[in-house]
């Protein structure tokens, strides 16, 4: 009997989800469908929502693992908040120590684009090494930077809305990591940007940078480059941890043994069956 409820709880939600998703309407993917239903007065109308679907979910989710009932918004947000706390703080530990940008290939920060005319001039004259030690401290800042940066994040995480999390949550693998990176970049680099200041000073960035721009403009004939580094370390930095997040988000999504809260297991499990099954 108890199979044969959760059953039909999963077959209204589906009947439900495909109606909202044949009338999507905004680019998170909310849709709205009108639902005739017969009340008092004879026939209101409602708008089924992306909300309302994960709200449909939350009842399916209680019933089949047990629960007491449907999971309510912030429970939805508890969720989802969870795994992205847990993203942001296993991504920050793999970057913000020793090498954590240097000897990591897909973050590591080498020199600003608009600078590469100097690098490449500076290593044809024999002062490489100038421009190696210079790549070091600006990942050095970076990883240090990123260890205080803690705080930040966090407070950009308390601001997801059950809007939000509407929109992400049946999305692609890293959706809630872009909608992360585009609601918030702007703010976190404002607040980020001291700290790689403090950061540069602390590892000797700036002074490297300023002994690349003396070796280069000592050279006969070359244009003057002007990069902020400070801006371009912070964008880069940033860029890394958003990377590093990604792939912890992706291990949440994929592998049920990393969903460390009741309330990452319960959200991520509807998730799963939908995608499998498609209910």
């Amino acid at each position: 009997m108890k199979k044969y409820i959760i059953s039909l709880t999963i077959f209204t939600l589906f009947l439900f989800q495909t109606k909202a998703q044949n009338n999507a309407n905004d680019k998170w993917g909310t849709a709205t469908t009108g639902t005739s239903t017969n009340g008092n007065s004879g026939g209101a109308t409602t708008g089924t929502t992306a909300s309302d679907l994960l709200h449909q979910a939350g009842a399916a989710i209680g019933g089949a693992t047990g629960g007491s009932g449907a999971l309510n918004d912030l429970q939805l947000q508890t969720g989802m908040r969870d795994a992205l706390t847990q993203c942001l703080t296993n991504g920050a530990n793999a970057v913000a120590i020793k090498d954590g940008f240097f000897k990591n290939k897909a973050i590591k920060i080498f020199f600003p684009k608009e600078a590469s005319i100097v690098e490449s001039t500076l290593r044809s004259a024999g002062l490489g090494s100038v421009c190696d030690q210079a790549i070091i401290k600006f990942n050095r800042a970076a990883e240090d930077a990123t260890s205080k940066a803690n705080p930040i994040f966090m407070n950009a995480i308390k601001q997801m809305s059950i809007q939000d999390v509407s929109g992400i949550l049946l999305g692609a693998d890293n959706s809630c990591t872009e909608y992360f990176k585009k609601a918030t970049t702007a703010q976190l680099i404002a607040q980020f940007l001291p700290l790689v200041n403090v950061s540069l000073n602390d590892v000797g960035a700036i002074q490297a940078w300023e002994l690349v721009m003396k070796s280069y403009n000592k050279i006969p004939m070359v244009k003057p480059v002007n990069t902020n580094l400070s801006q371009y370390v912070t964008g880069k930095a940033i860029d890394g941890l958003f990377f590093m997040i990604a792939k912890e988000e992706l291990k949440v999504r994929q592998n049920i043994a990393n969903r460390t809260t009741p309330m990452m297991k319960d959200v991520f499990a509807w998730v799963d069956q939908h995608k499998k099954t498609g209910k």
